[in-house]
Protein backbone atom coordinates (compact mmCIF):
# COMPACT_ATOMS: atom_id res chain seq x y z
CA UNK A 1 0.00 0.00 0.00
CA UNK A 2 1.23 3.52 -0.82
CA UNK A 3 0.36 6.72 1.02
CA UNK A 4 -0.33 9.85 -1.01
CA UNK A 5 -1.42 13.25 0.28
CA UNK A 6 -3.75 15.18 -1.99
CA UNK A 7 -4.64 18.82 -1.45
CA UNK A 8 -8.10 19.64 -2.80
CA UNK A 9 -9.65 23.11 -3.00
CA UNK A 10 -12.68 23.52 -0.76
CA UNK A 11 -14.89 24.39 -3.73
CA UNK A 12 -13.90 21.14 -5.51
CA UNK A 13 -13.95 18.78 -2.54
CA UNK A 14 -17.45 17.32 -2.96
CA UNK A 15 -16.88 16.78 -6.68
CA UNK A 16 -13.55 15.10 -5.92
CA UNK A 17 -15.29 12.69 -3.53
CA UNK A 18 -17.79 11.80 -6.28
CA UNK A 19 -14.93 11.14 -8.72
CA UNK A 20 -13.21 8.68 -6.39
CA UNK A 21 -16.46 7.06 -5.18
CA UNK A 22 -16.23 4.13 -7.67
CA UNK A 23 -12.79 3.31 -6.21
CA UNK A 24 -13.77 3.40 -2.52
CA UNK A 25 -12.64 -0.21 -2.12
CA UNK A 26 -9.15 0.82 -3.30
CA UNK A 27 -8.88 4.35 -1.87
CA UNK A 28 -9.13 5.29 1.79
CA UNK A 29 -9.87 8.92 2.59
CA UNK A 30 -8.41 9.95 5.93
CA UNK A 31 -8.82 13.32 7.55
CA UNK A 32 -5.66 15.09 8.63
CA UNK A 33 -5.90 15.25 12.45
CA UNK A 34 -3.65 18.33 12.53
CA UNK A 35 -6.14 20.24 10.38
CA UNK A 36 -8.99 19.28 12.71
CA UNK A 37 -7.22 21.14 15.53
CA UNK A 38 -5.59 23.87 13.47
CA UNK A 39 -6.96 24.52 9.95
CA UNK A 40 -4.13 26.93 9.11
CA UNK A 41 -1.24 24.78 10.35
CA UNK A 42 0.35 24.09 6.98
CA UNK A 43 0.06 27.70 5.78
CA UNK A 44 1.75 28.92 8.96
CA UNK A 45 4.39 26.20 8.72
CA UNK A 46 5.18 27.25 5.15
CA UNK A 47 5.39 30.94 6.14
CA UNK A 48 7.62 30.15 9.11
CA UNK A 49 10.01 28.20 6.89
CA UNK A 50 10.08 31.10 4.41
CA UNK A 51 10.82 33.53 7.28
CA UNK A 52 13.68 31.32 8.48
CA UNK A 53 15.08 31.11 4.94
CA UNK A 54 14.84 34.91 4.56
CA UNK A 55 16.66 35.46 7.87
CA UNK A 56 19.37 32.92 6.99
CA UNK A 57 19.92 34.49 3.57
CA UNK A 58 20.06 38.03 4.98
CA UNK A 59 16.98 39.09 3.03
CA UNK A 60 15.35 40.25 6.28
CA UNK A 61 16.86 41.15 9.63
CA UNK A 62 15.83 39.56 12.88
CA UNK A 63 15.67 42.09 15.71
CA UNK A 64 17.28 41.49 19.08
CA UNK A 65 14.96 41.50 22.08
CA UNK A 66 16.21 44.97 23.00
CA UNK A 67 15.61 46.31 19.47
CA UNK A 68 12.13 44.77 19.46
CA UNK A 69 11.27 46.27 22.85
CA UNK A 70 12.46 49.71 21.73
CA UNK A 71 10.47 49.50 18.49
CA UNK A 72 7.30 48.43 20.29
CA UNK A 73 7.65 51.10 22.98
CA UNK A 74 8.08 53.72 20.27
CA UNK A 75 5.05 52.39 18.37
CA UNK A 76 2.80 52.45 21.45
CA UNK A 77 3.99 55.93 22.38
CA UNK A 78 3.06 57.13 18.88
CA UNK A 79 -0.36 55.48 19.17
CA UNK A 80 -1.03 57.08 22.53
CA UNK A 81 -0.07 60.52 21.21
CA UNK A 82 -2.16 60.08 18.07
CA UNK A 83 -5.32 58.96 19.88
CA UNK A 84 -4.93 60.87 23.17
CA UNK A 85 -7.32 63.60 22.02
Amino acid sequence: MHMLAVEVQDSFFQEFLKIIEPYKDKIQVKKDKILEYDPYFYERQKQLQQDINDIDSGKIEMLSQEQYDNEMNSFFTELKLKYAN
